[in-house]
């Protein structure tokens, strides 16, 4: 039965993990602004500020302001749709993950987790598939030949590697039996429990998919500034262009919050609040995903098609057999 206290505690839920992600998106331009600085031996930003922690407010200000500009040949309402395509099924992705335990507040039990789907990991790979068509039509829309070859090579890039993403959770799914991703951190409650021991292959192929699937370097073919201006965003200023930034970087807490959830044991940690062990996980990752960019180069694009159909695919098949064969036989 669905009761007022219910509802109430579903939409602050909702309220903050919304303002959450939206903060962890402005702020992970700012983290990886300061690691690829380190990284190449400069600053990064410092200026606005103390240690430039206000830049990322400057920006939106900035962004806020600039012209709107939409090219003469662009088809304007599939134009305007796009951005909002592309960030929504990011934001939509945090309904189930779990980032704490269940707390008492007023004799009333509240799950740290916004929807318990029994389906939870379905969903997840469900609503972020439909992120490329935002990407895709972007590149359509705007009438510029650099917008759609972006376009087309994100539609390639979720179509080579969607496959190998799926099947490297199969193992955790063999083992774990449940899609419920509040049970999956259930059964990592010991740290030598994490799925990353007993899947590291699925956690290699997995990383390297997410990677891909996100558009990052060294998988950023579809915004390859030396080939394509900016690919499929190259036609967007102004706020619709912050949109696309920020989904950017939605994704990549997304993912994150994936990884963490389903390989290393999610809010589960000794002493600290489960809050806390989710957040440095995930800021952890988000770390990771800045030093790739910042240590290896953007690859060819028929090495990347070449790495998910004949390298990523096949190691996916061959772990998913050999975990069938351990634990379900």
């Amino acid at each position: 039965m669905i009761t007022t206290g219910f509802i109430i505690a579903s939409a602050i839920k909702v309220i903050v993990v919304v303002v959450a992600v939206l903060t962890g998106c402005a702020y992970a331009t700012w983290l990886e602004r300061k690691l690829v600085g380190h990284i190449q031996h400069r600053i990064g930003p410092n200026l606005a500020g103390p240690f430039g922690l206000l830049q990322p407010i400057a920006d939106a200000i900035k962004l806020a302001f600039k012209e709107d500009i939409v090219p003469e040949r662009a088809e304007r309402v599939t134009y305007a749709l796009a951005p909002i395509v592309a960030f929504i099924p990011a934001m939509l992705s945090f309904a189930v993950i779990p980032f704490g335990d269940t707390i008492t507040i007023m004799g009333q039990q509240i799950d740290m987790v916004i929807s318990d789907l029994n389906i939870g990991i379905l969903y997840i790979f469900a609503i972020t598939s439909l992120g490329v068509y935002g990407i895709v039509l972007a590149g359509w829309s705007s009438g510029s030949k650099y917008s759609l070859l972006g376009g087309i090579r994100s539609s390639a890039q979720m179509i080579s590697y969607e496959i190998a993403y799926g099947l490297s959770i199969i193992g955790v799914l063999i083992i774990a039996q449940t899609l419920s991703m509040k049970e999956l951190v259930a059964q990592q409650a010991n740290f030598f429990d994490w799925f990353i021991f007993r899947q590291p292959l699925g956690f290699v192929l997995f990383v390297i998919c997410a990677i891909a699937e996100t558009n990052r370097s060294p998988f950023d073919m579809p915004e390859a500034e030396s080939e394509l201006v900016g690919g499929y965003h190259t036609e967007y200023s102004s706020l619709r262009f912050a949109m696309f930034f920020i989904g950017e970087y939605a994704n990549m807490i997304t993912v994150a919050a994936v990884v963490t959830t389903i390989f290393l044991g999610g809010w589960q940690g000794p002493l600290l609040p489960p809050v806390v062990w989710f957040c440095i996980k995930v800021f952890l990752f988000m770390a990771f995903y800045v030093w790739i960019r910042g240590t290896l180069p953007r690859v060819r694009y028929d090495q990347l098609m070449n790495l998910g159909w004949k390298v990523l695919f096949p190691l996916a098949l061959l772990n998913v057999v050999v975990t069938a064969l351990i634990y379900r036989l």
